[in-house]
């Protein structure tokens, strides 16, 4: 072989840049999430009409407005006995979430946290969207899959972390 492959539909082009845009691939899905996931959280954080039992867009009048459509009411009611904790979890669990995507530190655990952030908001808050995928949970939930999988593979310190173990072997 030349150093290049057979690409479909007749093209070809230099391995090397096959395997690097298959190396990236993931990154601008990272990037997305990563920023999605931390203004969520900061936006929640530094919304007190957000962050408390009563009120209009309130947590808790959210929580008590999905209550009877969610998959999982039980759910509802666990987060119901201190929405302002729940609150803080959920905005919390964004960010942390959203700083370990971006900085790709622990990038599989933090999207897996991700997920099951977008699990938990999509079996409560969106279940009741018809049809289905006018829900937002749901594909966040399946955009952090791959993460899951895949991990941050460039431009992460779980990659920084990792060379610097293989050298010093």
């Amino acid at each position: 072989m030349n150093g290049y492959g057979g690409g479909s539909y007749g093209l070809s082009e230099p391995r090397g840049l096959r395997e690097r845009a298959r190396e990236y691939a993931l990154l601008p899905l990272r990037i997305f999430l990563g920023v999605t996931f931390v203004y969520a959280g900061l936006d929640k954080l530094t919304d007190s009409g957000f962050l408390s039992a009563t009120g209009p867009g309130s947590i808790g009048e959210m929580m008590r407005g999905v209550r009877d459509s969610s998959a999982i009411p039980a759910l509802v009611d666990l987060a119901l006995k201190n929405p302002e904790g729940f609150g803080y979890a959920i905005a919390i669990g964004e960010l942390l979430v959203g700083l370990g995507t971006l900085v790709g530190l622990w990038a599989r655990l933090a999207a897996l946290g991700g997920a099951l952030i977008s699990l938990s908001l999509w079996l409560t808050v969106s279940w009741q969207a018809t049809p289905y995928y006018y829900g937002n949970d749901l594909p966040y939930l399946m955009a952090w899959l791959p993460l899951v999988l895949a991990g941050a593979a460039v431009f992460s310190a779980d990659a920084f972390l990792a060379s610097r173990r293989r050298r010093s072997m």
